[in-house]
């Protein structure tokens, strides 16, 4: 029987979010120039710029009244404040706040980094306990539409900074159901953006507008234009932005890639990943998320569903897409308004990990090749080094379709992918049990501390901290989070059109098709507008 994506089973592989050290400046993936776009791979090492932390930065003199932002009535809510009170930011020197300033050892309350959460479904109930728990960060608001998520939330902020703060320093966390009231708040550096898929790039491009900091979870984006779209305006804000793929970050895994990236299995032939289907109500299995006719139910009180909905298409509610208890990690991705099915699921995380190991990080394939065409058994993505990325239905589908690994190669886990090269292969894949390679010098030359894989024992968060004060990247900069999510957009529209296309990844066209490039963009629900 075919594999479905289960979002109950994939809650029990997610990050639980353990507080971790920061990571050491020898540690740090890249030391690129927040402000300097050149590709990564051409800069000098050790190169920095460091940018003034002025909410509402990188505009320019004299820029700020007129900066992007939505047109007509798409803002609203008393044009978002006003646009989050910019008199008082025209005339401010270039101070760094003392809210951001760190220190070393013990983080004083009036020099940690002021956080708000946006989103206290399942992963955000984890992301709360990070933000409020962490000597770094003070968790002074948490915004969700549905009450019953935010007050239990707010008072649960409260609980963990008051155990671990000096009793008088802990500032009372607020409980926001629109987030443009969080984004207005001068008082608030950073937010962590935890909703459902469709709201992502949206509220990241508002965020960087308000002058805020962004970690996003994944996918950043639905498409790929409103991916470009976000990367843009974080640049043109100079935010720092770290996306949500946290499995590059466990010690083990980050070994694996830069063993990959260095040549270590010599040059990769083909990668292996997972990309099964995922179940929609009513409609049974399907390899792109779909959109079932679902009967309309009482909306539960205090869930404001019209602003959960926001810039997706109008949908009734029903419980499917959202409940209390919740349900598991992310119930709404079989439909295509809210959610991208498998993408959400696990395939941003594996696609993060596989450019990152293969060098292709902040670009992508040149060709998306359909099983229909007869080249390859599953859809493959062809990149311009020539390595191909062949997605299967599960990893028993590597030795009985490609026969890429010897029989009795263990093969199981999602978040990563098998890599073969000329000298061997070996595994990154998270959630069930340790690396595996052959033959066995390869694992010997990798000198692995661990072949046990910790979910627990990544620094993602502690890096997005530490980069917030530095003003250095992250390890998941946007630009890598957006080409994450595109890779996984650009299957789908293979899987939906059924046919093999051509990708130009400088350009994020393909070449020669209008129907494909029709689908790289949607409409936002008025007044939802950039």
């Amino acid at each position: 029987m075919q594999p479905t994506f289960n979002s109950t089973a994939t809650a029990l592989l997610e990050d639980p979010f353990p507080l971790t050290p920061p990571l050491s400046p020898g540690e740090r993936e890249t030391d690129a120039c927040a402000g300097d776009r050149t590709p990564f791979s051409e800069h000098p090492p050790r190169v920095r710029k460091r940018f003034p932390l002025l909410r509402g930065e990188g505009q320019g003199e004299g820029e700020f009244a007129a900066q992007p932002h939505c047109s007509g009535p798409s803002l609203t809510r008393r044009a978002f404040l006003r646009r989050s009170a910019a008199a008082s930011l025209l005339v401010v020197p270039w101070i760094i706040p003392a809210s951001v300033r760190g220190g070393n050892g013990g983080v004083a309350p009036s020099e940690r980094i002021n956080v708000g959460l946006i989103g206290r479904g399942c992963m955000g109930s984890g992301h709360l306990h990070v933000l409020a728990g962490h000597k770094q960060t003070q968790l002074i608001a948490v915004c969700d539409v549905d009450s019953t998520r935010r007050e239990p939330g707010a008072r649960q902020a409260d609980e963990i900074c008051a155990a671990q703060q000096p009793a008088g320093t802990v500032r009372h966390c607020a409980a926001i159901n629109d987030y443009r009231e969080l984004l207005a708040r001068p008082d608030i550096d950073a937010v962590l953006i935890a909703t459902p898929d469709h709201w992502h790039s949206l509220m990241a491009i508002h965020a960087a507008q308000a002058g805020k900091d962004v970690y996003c979870e994944k996918p950043v984006s639905l498409t790929v234009r409103e991916g470009r779209d976000m990367v843009n305006t974080i640049h043109r804000y100079a935010r720092v932005f770290q996306t949500g793929t946290q499995y590059r970050s466990i010690p083990t895994i980050r070994q694996v890639c830069e063993f990959v990236r260095a040549g270590g299995l010599g040059k990769v032939k083909s990668v292996f990943t997972i990309w099964m289907k995922t179940q929609v109500p009513t409609l049974g299995p399907s390899y792109v998320p779909l959109d079932p006719a679902l009967p309309a139910e009482p909306t539960p009180e205090g869930l404001d569903w019209n602003l959960w909905v926001g810039p997706a298409s109008w949908r009734p509610y029903n419980s499917a897409y959202h409940r209390n208890p919740i349900p598991g990690v992310v119930p709404w991705v079989f439909c295509d308004a809210f959610g991208a099915g498998a993408i959400t699921g696990y395939h941003s995380h594996a696609a993060d990990v596989i450019q990152y190991a293969i060098g292709t990080e902040t670009t992508g394939p040149v060709e998306v090749l359909h099983p229909s065409g007869g080249q390859f058994p599953t859809l493959t993505c062809r990149y311009a080094n020539g390595v191909l990325l062949h997605h299967v239905d599960h990893w028993g589908q590597v030795k009985e379709l490609y026969k890429a690994v010897p029989a009795e190669a263990r093969l199981e886990g999602l978040f990563g992918g098998l890599f073969v090269g000329e000298r061997g292969w070996i595994t990154s894949m998270s959630g069930s049990g340790p690396v595996e390679g052959g033959p066995a010098d390869i694992l010997r030359e990798m000198s692995l501390m661990t072949r046990q894989v910790n979910i627990g024992a990544n620094n993602h968060h502690a890096n997005w901290f530490d980069c917030i004060r530095s003003r250095v990247p992250p390890s998941a900069h946007e630009e890598i989070g957006h080409r994450s999510a595109s890779l996984g957009q650009l299957v789908a529209i293979s899987y939906q059109l059924k046919r093999s296309l051509r990708w130009d990844p400088a350009q994020e066209v393909f070449v020669g098709d209008e129907e494909a490039n029709r689908l790289l963009s949607r409409a936002r629900r008025e007044p939802w507008q950039v």
